[in-house]
């Protein structure tokens, strides 16, 4: 179970920190994953962290403004933005899945992989 907060309206240059709490993984090995979609575009992975290992990834258009961390103590995933621009505005979700093609890296941005998936957070930075 995935639960995605933290979104808001916030003006360019601002800041934002989301929140994905999750629960019920039994496994050690699973990464939790940010995407994001606007109308008629395909969602896109922005950034994910291996919870076994803290291994991050991050898309280029985020690196550098965003980062992702997970505080395993409270089963919770942050992914704290920066320099938010007015290009971010979308609905942002939260997803994680256990398979190795994800929690290695090299599958990590790919929607299709990912099983589990929170409800969206809507985030809107103004010009």
């Amino acid at each position: 179970q995935l639960q995605a907060s933290g979104g808001g309206l916030v003006q360019a240059g601002g800041s934002l920190r989301l929140s994905c709490a999750h629960s019920g993984f039994t496994v050690d090995d699973y990464a939790i994953a940010w995407f994001r979609q606007v109308p008629g575009k395909e969602r896109e992975g922005i950034a994910c962290v291996s919870v076994s290992d803290g291994r991050r990834f991050y898309s280029d258009h985020v690196k550098g403004r965003f980062t992702i961390s997970s505080d395993n103590a409270k089963n919770t995933v942050y992914l704290q933005m920066n320099n938010l621009k007015p290009e971010d505005t979308a609905v942002y979700y939260c997803a994680a899945d256990s398979s190795y093609v994800v929690y290695s890296g090299h599958g990590w941005t790919e929607h299709f992989q990912y099983d589990y998936w929170g409800l969206g957070t809507q985030v809107t930075v103004s010009s």
